[in-house]
């Protein structure tokens, strides 16, 4: 995994290429390069970070440049070697071991005729000198980055969104509607951006500049298409795909470890992993019993440890006792856009510490819970289909009822009573509706009484939007169409985007075997009735991970990856709170209201509900904004 930059026909090049290459180096400490070439009346200019998976030896740099294209890629292929046997049948002769070579010749024999025949996780851009043609190319499921801008017949591309605010001197201008997808979200969408004129190349897609000024964009795999083709498949053996997935996902030239939460996806992950390479390593964490006291979370360490035992594996265990007020600003400084998800945290020190003990490459359970039906909201939607057909009247009293409850106390907090609050806050809602709301952070009227009142068409926009993506699906059951939504906004716009970027603030690659466009083929294949069974999620990975886990672990209670967010914001981060919503730029620039937040601040402290979510997305935005507005386009770093 690496970072990749460019410029194509833009001003003074060279330099801002220089800039954007820079503000990328966490992501590859391993060595940079760079290449420049005319094109008509301009230059284009590629950059390259390196973090050295495959082929650790000079001839893996890049941009890589050979008989006219220079390519700089970030990523990995997983198919990799049976590309590289059919070219050299076909007579290409290789100087290394590098998927870099293996892609650079399959765009010369096959051009975007390639990209179809790519499995892994990759976004790119490739330079022909014979055509001066620039095209951008981004993986088929959104797993890597590629961030862009257009002024004019120039262009100028990135991994991360902060490089090009770096790049332009800060004269980006943030997108109210972006910050208002934040909010309501706790992202923001792949198909917005933070900044005006940034945008994200959508995933499975390409992007050709050519030296006359004009742009072509084209699509070469559709996620909404592959799901509707998949539904008339056979049946798959789907613990044999995972299995493979996951062998495939192990191929490096550097130590890979995984993630091993307890749960089911990592767990299972974890087992085929050790399956493969005996001995490997995992991590985890633990929150210290002062604050896991506040989310009353199952016993994560316990199911951890008896997998690695079970299988062999090196497990490391890590506390999470962070230093939150140092890491709240150095987390938003990599996240890049305002992301709301203190998994975030999570992510980065189990990095950090694989980092140090040597580990480059880590597998996650990532996408599992979204492909196969995995979330507590896709059972709690089937549920609120059952829950309408009782009587009004004993709905309205049941409602009333739990409403008096609290959610928490000075000692305690109590996850059922928020997670029924959060039930029937959607349970009464058309099946549509009530999916789309049950992991908003918002309805439409308290986002609306939280902003600026000017903004009340751009929430209308947002959650227009919001609908027409969901709508947009020829599948015929509810689990499958949560899962498709799932897999088109929320893994590609949240759990991909913070896995990336909290991954490479560690120089840490992680790779998702789950996220493989085999095993979703796979998942659109199984039916809806195949995935949730009774009251049990994810029913059919359930199945095939039995063959190899103990029950206790396939059938334990299902954790969070979070982090313990009502202990934080009682003690480490009160007083910021205070600060941001009495003073923070956000109110004073009108955008946030701060009777609204006043409002939250004393319901969450009452314990009558629970707003330590909404209060960390707060801050998480008031940094970012902070930070977008200041008029440098980039903080300095923090060292926390």
């Amino acid at each position: 995994m690496c970072g990749i930059a460019g410029t194509y026909r833009w001003p003074d090049g060279k330099l801002v290429t220089d800039r954007l290459t820079e503000t990328l180096a966490h992501r590859g400490p391993d060595g940079e390069g760079r290449y420049g070439h005319s094109v008509g009346d301009g230059e284009v200019h590629l950059g390259h970070r390196r973090l050295a998976i495959i082929d650790l030896s000079e001839t893996g740099a890049q941009p890589m440049v050979s008989d006219g294209l220079a390519l700089t890629y970030n990523g990995e292929l997983y198919n990799a070697p049976e590309l590289r046997a059919e070219l050299a049948a076909a007579g290409v002769r290789f100087h290394g071991t590098s998927d870099t070579e293996v892609l650079l010749e399959a765009w010369r024999r096959w051009g975007t005729d390639c990209l179809p025949r790519l499995r892994g996780m990759f976004a790119f851009g490739i330079f022909d000198e014979r055509t001066g043609e620039l095209v951008l190319v981004r993986d088929q499921l959104g797993i890597k980055p590629l961030f862009l801008l257009r002024r004019g017949e120039g262009l100028v591309f990135a991994s991360e969104l902060k490089a090009l605010a770096a790049a332009t001197g800060g004269s980006l201008e943030v997108d109210p509607a972006a910050l208002v997808a934040s909010l309501l979200y706790y992202w923001v969408p792949d198909s917005r951006c933070a900044f005006r004129e940034a945008e994200k190349l959508p995933p499975g897609s390409w992007l050709r500049c050519r030296p006359d000024g004009r742009v072509e964009r084209g699509r070469y795999w559709n996620l909404r298409d592959v799901a509707h083709e998949a539904r008339d498949s056979e049946p798959p053996d789907l613990a044999a795909i995972v299995e493979e997935s996951t062998r495939r996902h192990l191929l490096s030239d550097v130590p890979v470890a995984t993630f091993l939460s307890g749960g089911l996806d990592s767990s299972y992950l974890t087992a085929l992993a050790a399956r493969h390479q005996p001995g490997i390593s995992a991590y985890t964490i633990g929150f210290r019993a002062e604050d896991a006291k506040f989310e009353a979370m199952p016993d994560d360490l316990r199911y951890a440890r008896q997998v690695a035992e079970r299988f062999g594996v090196d497990l490391h265990e890590i506390e999470i006792a962070p230093n939150v007020l140092d890491l709240l600003p150095h987390m938003t400084y990599h996240l890049d856009e305002p992301i709301g998800d203190p998994a975030a945290i999570n992510t980065f020190l189990i990095c950090s510490a694989a980092r140090e003990a040597g580990v480059k490459v880590m597998l996650s359970g990532m996408g599992a819970d979204e492909l196969f039906a995995g979330y507590r909201k896709h059972l709690a939607n089937l549920l609120a289909l059952r829950y309408q057909r009782v009587p009004r009247p004993l709905r309205r009293g049941v409602s009333r009822a739990v409403d008096r409850l609290p959610v928490a106390t000075s000692r305690r907090g109590y996850r059922s009573v928020r997670f029924a609050k959060r039930f029937l806050s959607f349970a009464d809602l058309p099946e549509e509706t009530a999916f789309r709301r049950s992991y908003t952070m918002y309805d439409q009227d308290e986002l609306l009484a939280l902003i600026d009142p000017d903004l009340a068409g751009t929430v209308e926009d947002v959650l227009t939007e919001h609908a027409d993506t969901y709508q947009d699906n020829d599948l015929d059951d509810f689990v499958n169409r949560m899962c498709l939504g799932d897999a088109r906004m929320f893994l590609p716009g949240l759990n991909l985007t913070y896995t990336d970027r909290s991954s490479m603030a560690a120089s840490t690659e992680v790779r998702v075997p789950y996220v493989d466009v085999e095993v979703v083929k796979a998942a659109f294949a199984v039916p809806g009735e195949r995935k949730i069974v009774g009251r049990q999620g994810k029913a059919v990975l359930k199945e095939a991970a039995g063959s190899i886990l103990p029950r206790e672990i396939v059938y334990r209670p299902k954790g969070l990856f979070s982090a313990p967010l009502r202990a934080w914001m009682s003690r480490d981060l009160a007083p910021l709170v205070r600060e941001v919503v009495n003073d923070g730029e956000l109110v004073r620039s009108g955008f946030l209201r701060r009777d609204a937040l006043l409002r939250l601040v004393a319901e969450d402290a009452a314990g009558q509900r629970d707003h330590s979510k909404h209060l960390w997305h707060v801050l998480t935005l008031e940094y970012w904004y902070r930070d977008a507005t200041s008029g440098s386009g980039q903080r300095t770093r923090s060292t926390a």
